[in-house]
């Protein structure tokens, strides 16, 4: 991998981030698409540059969490699925999930139809649940939508934000809660990687890991908002669209 290839794959991973479309998907699809081979080293670059992309959340979310910490609470127990389902099956997912772009594009076309559903289907309640209120039961269950992400192309974002519009939340809390619940998750799988792969990083190797790291922040802080706003009126019927089309395209014109 370049310096080229690798601000590619982070300007990738920055805008895809908290967007419902999947930012593993698109890291997998497009290393393809750039011609890099798949080693230990650019799986673990996939991860670790997701880091630089939460970044921006921690930054643009800190003053919230400080005068509401309540937040914490919900934060901590969602993340205890996905956390404990991330460190049992850590090998199946870098040697195989992570290996198919079938998976990918079969993920993202089934998760762009259940997005155009949620938009059909799904009525906000006239009084949605506080984000501060959120149950226990109801962190397990965005927690246990989260796990789902596992799956390349499935999404991390659009499972917490649907499995929040189903515990009662409002459009624009399961989003600001998918950003928040991205946080302790990434944190959590970069370390893990870090100790699992530590001699993969090397004086040869820094450069590219701090171009991606740079590049996925400095381009999700951009879209945070911008998506945030975008949700608030209009849904997420277009990424659903989005995923359908990208997914077939893939499968087209370059296939499996």
């Amino acid at each position: 991998m370049d310096y080229f290839q690798a601000l590619i794959l982070a300007l990738v991973e920055g805008i895809t981030e908290f967007l419902p479309i999947s930012s593993t998907g698109h890291l997998i699809l497009a290393a393809k698409l750039l011609g890099i081979p798949t080693t230990e080293f650019s799986k673990s670059f996939e991860i670790i540059i997701q880091l630089g992309a939460i970044l921006a959340v921690a930054i643009l979310y800190v003053k919230k969490v400080i005068s509401q910490p309540r937040i914490l609470v919900p934060i901590l127990i969602a993340f205890l699925p996905t956390g404990v389902i991330g460190v049992t099956f850590y090998r199946f997912i870098k040697d195989f999930l992570l290996e198919s772009p079938l998976i990918v594009i079969t993920s993202l076309a089934l998760g762009g139809l259940v997005l155009i559903a949620v938009d059909r289907f799904y009525r906000q309640p006239k009084t949605p649940t506080p984000l501060n209120s959120l149950s226990v039961g109801s962190a397990i269950l965005i927690g246990l939508g989260q796990s789902l992400s596992i799956v390349p192309g499935v999404s991390r974002a659009g499972a917490t934000i649907v499995s929040g519009l189903f515990t009662g939340l409002s459009r624009k809390d399961a989003v600001e809660f998918s950003f928040l619940l991205a946080v302790p998750t990434m944190v959590a799988a970069t370390g893990l990687e870090v100790i699992q792969n530590i001699h993969l990083f090397t004086l040869d190797t820094m450069p590219i890991l701090g171009i991606g790291f740079v590049g996925a922040f400095l381009s999700a802080l951009l879209v945070v908002q911008t998506f945030l706003r975008y949700v608030k009126t209009r849904g997420f019927s277009a990424f659903g669209v989005y995923r359908i089309v990208a997914a077939a395209l893939y499968f087209v014109f370059v296939g499996m």
